[in-house]
């Protein structure tokens, strides 16, 4: 069985948008295509439907390039239990509630068990200093975190 990959909005926006003159933004989405390219095939893919949500805003043509994109990624359902445990990181003050969305990404890939979470936001998901609190949370909820990760660090040897 091939490990579970749910991929975060910020993924498939590097991977649709056009090409970036910051040349670390440009970077992440050069590697991110790579990934696409010749990686995604060793995985199962999964988002949610609030990738698709966030996903759907915005400019009406990068719209449909990330949504066309996600047309092919299975979506996993929010649960109950999802949402409660996003509700805990916010209400044991792991982070603020304004990273309320971010920390449903995390709860959803917790809750169905994903190996992976793949994102380029590392501002409030692949950091490490909120990782830190929110593996603990999880554990003690019962739930293993899964390994939150660029495409960069998903290459392979």
């Amino acid at each position: 069985m091939k490990p579970i990959v749910y991929i975060e909005t910020s993924v498939i926006s590097y991977l649709t948008a056009r090409p970036s003159r910051d040349i670390i933004v440009a970077a992440h989405q050069q590697i991110t295509h790579e990934w696409w390219e010749n990686r995604k095939t060793a995985f199962q893919l999964y988002a949610s439907q609030l990738v698709l949500t966030e996903a759907g805003k915005g400019d009406e043509h990068a719209v449909a390039k990330r949504l066309a994109v996600l047309k092919d990624i299975e979506l996993l359902e929010f649960s109950k239990e999802a949402s409660e445990l996003a509700d805990i990181f916010i209400r044991r003050k792991a982070v603020s509630e304004k990273m309320g969305d971010d920390m449903l990404h995390i709860a959803v890939a917790a809750v169905y068990g994903t190996d992976y979470l793949m994102t380029w936001n590392c501002k409030h998901i692949a950091n490490a200093e909120i990782l830190k609190k929110i593996s603990k949370l999880c554990i003690e909820e019962g739930y293993e975190m899964p390994t939150v990760c660029t495409p960069e660090e998903l290459m392979g040897e």
